[in-house]
Parts: structure tokens; sequence; C-alpha cells
């Protein structure tokens, strides 16, 4: 047992050295606050400096539910990701990949992210994640850390909206969650006026003569 802990802790520390990560703030605030962060996975197959990092912030007295829109491609499921690793990194000791980070602690981190068929035991793509949101919205607390992708992807546009809508609006009023919520349905955006702790954010996309150039940066309100 010592001997696994001692490589575990090994193993963070050259990481730490190698990647340029910094000692995050771990405590029982309700803030997660992350200054330049970045994938830990994804920025090392990349050119070094290549990889865009960004600030995140989620407040269980503030903006605690952020809808993030903007093109495929832009970057959203890397940006969550790397939201719920670092948070999972911090709480298990080691150092993460940003200029800062403060974690009010997190119970539990739960993802819907991705789509795949359960075809051996007879469920589409939509039972699945229906499933799985029905398991997070059951188990979730207000501590929790929750990430959607894409909810409502696997019927039709018009059922999709109504349930991410059902889902976003729950996640805000009854399980008071830390959450990201990536939606192509920009009709959600409204959530934002008619809910307190709910706030936009995108990440854009410029469009330059007949090329479309992704800069993977996060800021305020919804995508055009």
């Amino acid at each position: 047992g010592a001997l696994a802990d001692a490589d575990a802790l090994a193993a963070f520390a050259e990481a730490a050295h190698r990647f340029d990560y910094v000692r995050p703030t771990v405590d029982d605030g309700p803030v997660i606050e992350l200054k330049d962060s970045r994938h830990p996975v994804v920025e090392t197959v990349l050119e070094p400096g290549a990889f865009v990092p960004n600030d995140v912030t989620l407040d269980m007295q503030g903006a605690r539910l952020l809808l993030v829109t903007g093109p495929n491609m832009a970057g959203k499921s890397t940006l969550m990701r790397q939201v719920a690793l670092i948070a999972l990194m911090a709480q298990a000791g080691s150092f993460v990949p940003a200029k800062s980070a403060r974690i009010g602690r997190v119970d539990r981190v739960y993802t819907r992210v991705g789509a795949s068929d359960d075809l051996a035991r007879g469920a589409s793509t939509f039972m699945v994640e229906m499933r799985e949101t029905a398991t997070i919205l059951r188990g979730a607390t207000a501590r929790s850390l929750v990430l959607f992708d894409e909810i409502g992807r696997g019927t039709s546009t018009f059922d999709g909206l109504a349930i991410a809508w059902a889902v976003a609006e729950y996640l805000h009023d009854v399980v008071r969650a830390r959450a990201l919520f990536a939606t192509h349905y920009h009709e959600l955006c409204a959530l934002a006026e008619s809910r307190k702790h709910v706030e936009n954010v995108n990440v854009s996309a410029r469009e330059t003569g007949d090329d479309i150039v992704f800069l993977h940066k996060l800021s305020q309100g919804g995508a055009s």
C-alpha cells in the first residue's frame, strides 16, 4: 500500500513538472474557478503552445449552470471534459493543468457525453441517453458536477428541444448542481432570462472569406 501511494505521488509530481501544472486550492466553498485551464490529454497531442486555454467559473450561489453553444468542432466537448478532469485530478491530490484553480469540493461527477447504442440489450441511442439522463437527475446533489453534451439528439428536433429544456430546468430548479450543458438548440438560451443561475456562454468560430476559423475560446453570450 505504501509503495502504491509513493508510486502514485511520484507520477503526479512528474506530470506536474513535465506539463506545467499548478497546485489547486480544494475547499468546501461553492465555487469552481479555473484560470487558463487546459485538457490534460488533448494538449499533449497538439504542438506545444497550440492548445487554447480557457477560464471557467461555476458558482453555486451565482452562475452555476452554463449553457454552452457554438458550432461542431469548436471545442465544446473538450472544454466540458477538461473541467471534470481538473476537478477529479485536484481531489485525487494531483496538480492540475491551469494557471490557477479553486475547486469547491465535488461529491460526484456525472456525464452524459457521446452517443452509443446498446444493441445487445435492445436499446437505441435515444433509450440509452434517456436512461443515463434519468440516472443523473436522480443521483446528483447540489454538490455534484454535471456535464450534459447535446442532450435530446437521438430524437426529432421538436421532441429533443422539449427534453433538453425540461432537463435544464430540472437541473437548475431541483438538483441545483454546478453544471455545463452544451446544446445545439439555441432556443435554450432564453432560459438565462427566466432562470437566475443560468448563464449563456459560447465557443466561437469566425468566418474569414470562405473559411471558418475555430477560435476554441469561451466567451459570454449565446452563439450567433
